[in-house]
């Protein structure tokens, strides 16, 4: 995630192509309208404008837009994108000539243990040549795993599916030791894979912040039944000899028709062999895969390589599927070539995934957008004469492009900042849990009888149906309600706020999980799943206001012994008559209460008149007798 400076001044095709490059960016946020602030002509236009309530466009632009709202979007064209390089199984290592060694040292002298990496920049000799909104989609090349957990009956198998999909996502490496490119804040990349039924699962990924550098994606295939949003904050540290890429961020997958959500999260990558030794890069960390809904769990551990371990202990992945606190399944493999899993009841062994030819064969077909109809922004186009110049291991030229577009970053950023300006991303919004989700998501489940196919059009995601479709909800409004229906019960009994930090944060929560399914129903319409969430949901509801009501009732029934308990005291003890003070005065001590709550004068002075007729009853018998 990181990049070192460069070494030679720019030349003047550099800056040719510099300029090349700013009057495309600018002619494409001039058509967006992203740049309608900085004209130096209309800033105290829009200012005014601003203060009074109205856009900065003129009202003869409103009716024009509103026409165009009328036209149908017309869907993109896309073009198969068959080239893949895939390293050797095994370490990822990379040997570095001696004039690389040297600038590595130069830039290792500028850093020191503990460091953030995030503003350091690396050299392009060691850069993969493409851009990592790109490297995230390799995650999709094996999407159809999830369409079988989508049709899947059984919860436990769903889940064993959904840990399928998830390890074939990390043995596609590049060959030697490489890092894509760090995204420019508002870089956009989309393409989409084309499944065996003819469905189609499109990935829409944006960079939404550059310090701290986030990026947010967006997948969908709806017609088979899941959707997969997720935001990832890269960090890295340096330790010496040794650095680590953190991926903060959990993402999120829906299951459609049933109405699931499964969170996962990501290990982070360590590269040792920076000062000595032979420069090489794995994978490590625990990471969760959960599904709130039916209570499956499966915790993984990648494991690093220990200093005395041979190749066996390489790229090593082990963990465990579990229900609640009792352990179904153990795996065991390694994540770049095998990975088998054991039940534990039956001690039955099976191969849950594997990394050769046979599946390298069944990787989906990716499709993108062909470089001449990509716009300025697009990773491909954006990094072009950088990737050029990599392939034909021309660094001083490499090293010049990508000067290019970091010094037209820093100039946007420092246009910004002088009008005061934030940046709004494109096609993301952050809501009020920090998560960033794409504004034109559709969650619905698919509708056989009225969707036709889905399509993609200037970045959305869009459903082609043959009657007019039902309204739409878009971005996160779906995904909060089945937040709010787990996580406020939870976030009420601790006393806390609803508003949580970001991604990464949520991955840790703990949730209160409701009535468990292990079993559900595949053919069961959209409307029965909806209806199922909302009863879920009523049922959640209804049994925290039932837990207040008893809080509440305990309170009350404690508050009434006391008061009971109060009556009794006074009516053995009624109060003096009088008005008293809070504290007894000296001449009141005297006056103590003897049992029964009679003053002791009172009975000392019943004795002595008991004595006094008791004697004169005596005298009285003895002088009548």
């Amino acid at each position: 995630m990181v990049n070192f400076a460069p070494v030679d001044p720019l030349s003047c095709a550099a800056y040719d192509s510099m300029k090349q490059v700013a009057i495309d960016v600018f002619l494409f946020r001039r058509l967006r309208g992203l740049d309608k602030h900085l004209d130096a002509d209309s800033q105290n236009e829009a200012a005014n404008a601003t203060m009074s309530g109205l856009e900065s466009e003129t009202e003869s632009d409103a009716p024009e837009v509103a026409q165009n709202e009328l036209v149908p979007c017309k869907e993109t064209l896309y073009e198969p994108f068959i080239e893949e390089e895939f390293g050797e199984q095994g370490e990822q290592v990379e040997e570095l000539a001696d004039e690389n060694k040297s600038l590595i040292w130069c830039i290792v002298k500028q850093v020191r243990p503990g460091m953030d990496l995030s503003k350091v920049v690396l050299p392009t000799f060691i850069l993969e040549p493409r851009s990592f909104l790109d490297k995230l989609s390799d995650s999709y090349y094996h999407a159809d795993i999830l369409s079988k957990a989508v049709h899947e009956d059984d919860a436990y198998t769903r889940m064993k599916y959904v840990v399928q999909w998830y390890l074939s996502s990390f043995y596609k490496k590049p060959k030697g030791l490489k890092k894509p490119y760090n995204p420019i804040l508002g870089e956009t990349f989309r393409c989409y894979w084309e499944h065996p039924n003819g469905s189609r699962t499109y990935y829409i990924a944006e960079q939404v912040s550059h310090h701290p550098p986030i990026s947010a994606f967006y997948v969908t295939n709806r017609e088979d039944g899941f959707s997969i949003t997720c935001s990832i904050l890269a960090k890295s540290k340096f330790y010496g000899n040794s650095t680590s890429a953190v991926l903060e961020g959990a993402a999120t997958m829906t299951l459609l028709p049933r109405g699931e959500c499964y969170t996962a999260t990501t290990p982070y990558a360590h590269c040792k062999g920076i000062l000595m030794g032979t420069l090489s890069m794995e994978l490590g960390g625990k990471i969760n895969i959960e599904c709130e809904n039916t209570g499956y769990k499966t915790e993984l551990e990648f494991k690093l390589k220990p200093f005395l371990g041979g190749a066996d202990s390489t790229n090593v992945v082990v963990g465990k599927i579990k229900l609640g606190k009792e352990t179904l399944a153990t795996i065991q493999g390694h994540w770049d070539k095998e990975c088998r899993i054991k039940e534990v009841k039956t001690g039955e062994e099976s191969l849950l995934f594997k990394a050769d030819a046979e599946m390298r064969a069944r990787r989906l077909t990716r499709y993108v957008v062909p470089l001449e109809a990509q716009l300025p922004t697009e990773s491909q186009r954006l990094w072009r004469l950088v990737s050029e110049a990599i392939e034909r291991e021309d660094q001083v030229a490499a090293t010049e492009e990508k000067t290019v577009l970091e010094e037209m970053q820093r100039q946007a950023a420092k246009e910004r900042a002088s009008i005061d300006a934030t940046w709004v991303p494109e096609l993301f919004e952050q809501d009020s849990y920090g998560q960033w989700l794409y504004k034109y998501a559709d969650l619905r489940p698919w509708d056989s009888r009225n969707d036709v196919k889905q399509y993609e059009c200037d970045y959305k995601v869009l459903t082609e149906t043959r009657h007019k479709s039902v309204p739409i909800v878009h971005g996160g409004e779906v995904i909060h309600a089945i937040r709010t229906s787990i996580q406020e019960p939870v976030v009420r009994q601790r006393g806390q706020s609803v508003i949580g930090s970001t991604a990464p944060k949520a991955k840790n929560k703990s949730l209160v999980l409701g009535q468990r399914e292990t079993n559900s129903d595949s053919s069961q319409s959209p409307q029965s799943a909806v209806k199922r969430g909302s009863t879920n949901s009523a049922i959640k509801q209804l049994a925290l206001a039932v837990e207040q009501v008893n809080v509440a009732l305990e309170k009350q029934t404690r508050q009434l012994q006391d008061i009971s308990l109060r009556l009794e005291r006074m009516q053995y003890a009624p109060p003096y008559s009088g008005s008293y003070s809070s504290v007894r005065s000296p001449s009141q001590s005297s006056h103590q209460l003897l049992g029964g709550g009679v003053s002791q004068s009172i009975v000392i002075k019943s004795i002595i008149y008991a004595l006094v007729g008791l004697v004169f009853s005596l005298i009285l018998r003895w002088l009548f007798k």
